[in-house]
């Protein structure tokens, strides 16, 4: 079904629940909170599929971004633990978690917009206008996202 391997299959149900895990954080808390349960979960679903991604492509631009994604996993989940970074420890943490979310939705449309529906596809390669629609507005959401992000830890920050 959709050309997925078994490997694929368990890349794709193992990394899935860090979307709607994300989607969560950002609704309740603005941000990925990693100190949470939902954080704790986003985190393992995270390493599941960023690591499985390994096993599963061929290709050196995907290992290239899971490598980049597990970095930014490492920097975001111990940005809390690095005493050198005083108050920026929240800003680093926010901005590499932010980014995983966003590293994750790439591929994520991407793949399901080259293999849905099943036979027929509603892009047919990567220069598809619909799918580097769909690639251009998770970049803008990314953005949009980050600045309120930003915003929202300066005014924190500079009341407390």
């Amino acid at each position: 079904m959709f050309g997925i391997s078994p490997l694929g299959w368990l890349h794709t149900l193992g990394s899935l629940p860090a979307i709607p895990l994300a989607v969560y954080m950002f609704v309740r808390y603005g941000r990925i909170q990693p100190r949470t349960l939902a954080g704790r979960a986003y985190l393992i679903s995270m390493l599941l599929g960023a690591a499985s991604v390994f096993l599963v492509t061929r290709h050196p631009e995907g290992r290239a971004l899971a490598g980049v994604t597990l970095l930014l996993l490492g920097l975001g989940y111990g940005a809390a633990s690095l005493r050198f970074a005083g108050r920026a420890a929240a800003y680093l943490e926010t901005i590499a978690l932010t980014l995983t979310s966003f590293l994750l939705m790439l591929p994520t449309v991407t793949e399901t917009l080259r293999r849905v529906p099943d036979g027929h596809p509603l892009a047919a390669d990567l220069h598809a206008p619909l799918l580097l629609a769909a690639q251009g507005g998770c970049l803008l959401l990314l953005v949009i996202g980050l600045t309120f992000q930003i915003r929202h830890l300066r005014r924190n920050s500079a009341g407390g």
